[in-house]
């Protein structure tokens, strides 16, 4: 018999089973969250404006998703764990879903649909202006987020279009920093990781246009 039979050569592709644990551990990273909000809300654990807390805490888990999908290329790269950004689609859309229920708990818990009262706000509270110009802007990304939207687009118009995120986060953030009467260091912390992130953003682009010179 010939001796150098040769070995099975093992995939160096990450299994799929590999990928969809994380899927898994992604999204229940994500609705649990919301989950620790119900049971806050069914526990009579809100405090004594429940109202505005829960708002207040819908609002924010969307923005630290916002931020975390933001964080994905950067931990991508430093990690050089390219398949991670397969992952901030989920993130962000997960990010949009508690954007919109915060929204809707808004209109619907706190203003019982006034529109009449909801369109006073827009006009006389800054931060509801600046919550309601993030959401108006965030809407396109999550509607054109998928791959058939790449291929109708082009991947360049798409990706000009995605750098509206650069622009809504911090509308997100500021949106916060108004609304909070008392304790600003919550909205100054994620206004600190926001500027780290868009320093690492512009650093790496440069990095990479200068070595392409």
């Amino acid at each position: 018999m010939d001796a150098s039979v040769k070995r099975p050569v093992r995939s160096k592709r990450p299994s799929k089973t590999r990928d969809n644990l994380v899927y898994a551990v992604v999204w229940l990273a994500c609705f649990a969250p919301l989950v620790w909000l119900a049971w806050r809300v069914f526990s009579d654990d809100l405090g004594a404006n429940p109202i505005e807390t829960l708002i207040r805490q819908i609002g924010v888990w969307g923005l630290r998703l916002l931020l975390v999908g933001l964080a994905v290329t950067p931990a991508a790269r430093i990690l050089r764990k390219p398949r991670l950004v397969r992952f901030r689609r989920t993130i962000g859309l997960f990010a949009f879903s508690y954007i919109c229920l915060h929204l809707l708990t808004y209109i619907g818990v706190d203003l019982f649909f006034d529109w009449g009262q909801l369109w006073k706000d827009i006009l006389k509270r800054p931060f509801i202006t600046l919550g309601m110009l993030a959401f108006t802007l965030l809407i396109p990304l999550a509607v054109t987020s998928t791959n058939g939207w790449v291929l109708r687009l082009g991947r360049a118009a798409w990706q000009r279009l995605h750098w509206l995120i650069y622009l809504i986060v911090p509308l997100g953030v500021a949106h916060y920093y108004l609304l909070v009467k008392a304790d600003h260091r919550p909205p100054l912390i994620y206004a600190a990781i926001l500027t780290a992130l868009m320093l690492w953003r512009f650093w790496d682009a440069f990095r990479r246009r200068a070595a392409g010179r």
